[in-house]
Formats: C-alpha cells, sequence, structure tokens
C-alpha cells in the first residue's frame, strides 16, 4: 500500500496571497483520499474547487483572448496510462470534467468546437465564462498532482491561457510532456509562460530525471536551470511513488502546498 498525497499549485506568478486558496484546494483532495477515494477523483475534485475559484486564470476566472473570447485548456493523466485533454473549448466552466471523460475512451484529445460537442452530448454542463482582462504581471494557472493509497498517480491541470494571446493559441496546459507528464512512480505539473515549457518539454524531462536517480527538488532546480531560457516565468509541482510531493519555480511567488497521509 502507498501513502496518499497530494501537491497543488496556483501559478507560477500568482502570489503568496493566494496560499489559502492552494491550501483549500488540497483539503478538497486530502479528504477524499483520507476517505479510500482514488487519485484521479482527488485530482479532479480538487482542480474543479481550483477552476470555481475567480481568482484564477482558470474556469470561471479564465482571461480573454486578443479577440474577447474566453477559450479553456484542460488535462488529465494517470500513472497506468490513461491520458485525456481539451484544448480551446468554449463556454465550460470545469473543463478538467471535459477532459477526465476521455480516461477510458478510444481519443486522448478533443478540441473547440468538437470537445464542446462531446461535451454536450454527455450532459456536462455548458455554462458562459464571463472571463477578465489579464492580469499583466501574473501567470496563475493550475495544477494538482495526486497519489492514492494503490499507488495511482495523477496529474490534472486546468487554464484560460496566456494573456493577449490570439484565439487559436495552443499553451502547454493540453500537451503531454510540456504542462504534464505520468508515468509509473512519478506525476510533474507545469505553469507558467506555455512556449517555453512547451519548447523545453519540461515535465517530462523533469519526470526522467526524477526516474535515472535524482531527487524530486533536485530534477525540477535540473529543469528550470537548464532547460527553460533566462526571463521565461515557470514552476513546478511534482510528487513521486513515495514521500510528500514538491513545487518550485525560478519565481519566488507560486503559491503551492502539499498534504501526505500516514502509512
Amino acid at each position: 500500500m502507498a501513502t496518499p498525497a497530494v501537491v497543488a499549485h496556483g501559478g507560477a506568478g500568482a502570489g503568496p496571497h493566494r496560499q489559502p486558496n492552494i491550501e483549500a484546494a488540497v483539503e478538497v483532495a486530502s479528504e477524499i483520499l483520507e476517505a479510500g477515494g482514488s487519485a484521479v477523483e482527488a485530482a479532479i475534485e480538487s482542480c474543479v474547487a481550483l477552476e470555481d475559484d475567480p481568482v484564477f486564470n482558470a474556469g470561471t476566472g479564465s482571461v480573454f483572448r486578443t479577440d474577447g473570447s474566453v477559450l479553456l485548456d484542460a488535462s488529465i493523466q494517470t500513472s497506468d496510462g490513461r491520458m485525456g485533454f481539451v484544448v480551446t473549448i468554449e463556454e465550460t466552466p470545469n473543463p478538467i470534467r471535459v477532459a477526465s471523460d476521455l480516461l477510458d475512451e478510444n481519443i486522448n484529445g478533443l478540441a473547440g468546437a468538437g470537445a464542446r460537442l462531446w461535451a454536450d452530448q454527455r450532459g456536462f454542463t455548458r455554462g458562459a465564462v464571463e472571463g477578465k482582462p489579464p492580469n499583466e504581471e501574473v501567470s496563475d494557472t493550475v495544477g494538482v498532482v495526486t497519489r492514492d493509497a494503490q499507488g495511482l498517480i495523477v496529474c490534472a491541470t486546468s487554464t484560460g491561457g496566456c494573456g493577449h494571446r490570439p484565439p487559436g493559441r495552443v499553451g502547454d496546459v493540453p500537451l503531454p510532456g510540456c504542462g504534464f507528464w505520468v508515468q509509473g512512480g512519478v506525476g510533474i505539473g507545469a505553469t507558467g509562460i506555455g512556449e517555453a515549457i512547451t519548447r523545453a518539454l519540461i515535465s517530462y524531462r523533469a519526470a526522467e530525471r526524477f526516474l535515472s536517480g535524482s531527487s524530486m527538488l533536485e530534477s525540477m532546480q535540473w529543469a528550470l536551470d537548464e532547460l527553460i531560457e533566462e526571463g521565461s516565468e515557470v514552476g513546478l509541482i511534482g510528487l513521486g511513488a513515495e514521500g510528500p510531493g514538491f513545487g518550485l519555480s525560478n519565481r519566488t511567488n507560486m503559491p503551492w502546498a502539499s498534504w501526505i497521509g500516514t502509512s
């Protein structure tokens, strides 16, 4: 049996005043895990709590694109080989729920109108996402990594995309190996400037570093130092097969929190 654990972030640049919001989302996941729930359920519900919190650029708090639209991305991956992601979906306050619906399907990802059509056909809530102007100085997307008593590791991420980006832009959140990566023994989630994260394939490479024998913090520090160009704000959270989760950013103001149960 594994020891349940969770780690979550509120964005590479969101600031310490968002710490209580992250701790509340971690509590959602920890209560599920303590009650014997799965890492999948814990990751989804914790991510939903963050999507429902309007201070973050995800779900209900997502920012406008340059044409005034609000387009959402979300992803989820499990250590037993399942994955789901949605890209630029509209009118979806909780895109992580739609992404998670793909975990047991033959397809991994859906985009745009096709993603929303899928959601409609399966009864997922269609609702206006009001949107807000981009915060000029903050990267505040969200992510959660969980581990349950069976040792399953899950990463869930969600975003409205970086500010001042065009409506067709795809960032790191829905791209495997970039905004997220999970395999046996490790789960990594990324946040920050999506283009820098994607070019670095940072989540996959940090995970591989960890599985090669480095500690989680060493692996994340290496990825930030060696893979991210100077000036790009990026943060990571990670969780292994045992022990607590960790968060690390190349800025000092990424809010993150973790919890670990008793073995």
